[in-house]
């Protein structure tokens, strides 16, 4: 097993746990429908990463060199749900306008492509038992 993606998925899931029921209770009076709508997609595919950081936590380590994957991974998730959940409440901030980060949503998007894409290589090149 391996602890470190153990870990990062329980607290991805954790706070995408918390972030949906804030979306769900908090945010729907204070912004509107399509930014409810943004926000709860950042926590769909932060839960979804969450899943995965969990089952590839029981893949072995010593088998598949997962550190550049778990970066890509972690760092998308974070690029592309954080960037969404800013824009989303970008008019409950009128200190920062997080239009500016726009870019880093596809940029997060592309890492976890690129992510899931060494997964498949990976998968692809295991040996068959």
């Amino acid at each position: 097993m391996n602890r470190k993606f153990l870990i990062t998925g329980a607290i991805l899931g954790l706070f995408a746990i918390i972030f949906g029921a804030f979306s769900a209770h908090g945010l729907k009076n204070l912004v509107d429908a399509q930014a409810v709508e943004s926000f709860e997609t950042g926590v769909r595919f932060q839960m979804y990463h969450a899943f995965l950081f969990l089952l590839m936590g029981f893949l072995d380590p010593r088998k598949l060199n997962l550190q550049t994957t778990y970066i890509l991974l972690l760092s998308g998730t974070i690029l592309f749900s954080g960037s969404i959940y800013l824009l989303a409440t970008n008019t409950l901030t009128p200190f920062f306008d997080f239009t500016t980060i726009a870019l880093l949503t596809p940029l997060g998007g592309t890492l976890l492509i690129v992510g899931w894409a060494m997964i498949l290589y990976r998968f692809i090149k295991m040996k068959a038992k």
